[in-house]
């Protein structure tokens, strides 16, 4: 029994260094190296935080570019995804409302034009970036709300489409709309 248990409790030893100090320190100090230091990248305005540049917030007012949709609404405490494949109907009909809104929302757009990341939510549920596309597709709704010309609120998009490292080109919703802010304040204000 002496043969088995000391290797036992030596490995357990060595997994609880290894996994509750070196670990942990370890993350801890690539995270300093990260913007925001591993606290995450406050945006403020005026003085006041009104977000977070790398966590989505609900916007679906008219006059703001829509964000993602998301199954965890929009809390940060705690991210998830539905995980309801393409094939279940409730998920399904859940997309079609999402789609079927959208339009109502934006009329003048075609369902073939509607990407599906303005559909489906992230993995996460707290997605704050949609693609180029994503928010073009919204750009005459905004303009209309806020009675802008759509050229210059997608000139505006235009500006903000940040490159991507690895993947595709995205726009962060919350950046955006506080710059449609800055522009003009929204109709009936």
């Amino acid at each position: 029994m002496k043969n088995q248990l000391l290797p036992a409790i030596r490995f357990t030893a060595l997994m609880l260094v290894l996994c509750c100090v070196l670990y942990p320190a370890i993350v801890w100090a690539v995270a300093q190296l990260a913007p925001g230091r591993g606290e995450g990248v406050q945006i403020s305005r005026n003085g006041r935080v009104v977000g977070f540049a790398n966590v989505g917030q609900k916007f679906d007012k008219p006059e703001y570019f829509n964000s993602r949709p998301s199954t965890v609404d929009y809390h940060a405490d705690g991210s998830g995804a539905s995980n309801k494949g393409p094939s279940n109907p409730e998920y399904l009909a859940q997309v079609k409302a999402r789609l079927d809104t959208f339009l109502v929302r934006n009329p003048g757009v075609k369902a073939a034009d509607v990407p599906a990341e303005l559909l489906t939510a992230s993995g996460s549920g707290l997605d704050p970036h949609l693609s180029p596309q994503g928010a073009l597709v919204q750009v005459a709704r905004v303009a209309a709300a806020r009675r802008l010309a759509p050229a210059r609120v997608q000139a505006l998009v235009q500006q903000h489409v940040e490159p991507g490292l690895l993947g595709p080109d995205k726009v962060n919703v919350l950046e955006l709309n506080l710059a449609l802010d800055a522009l003009a304040q929204p109709a009936g204000r």
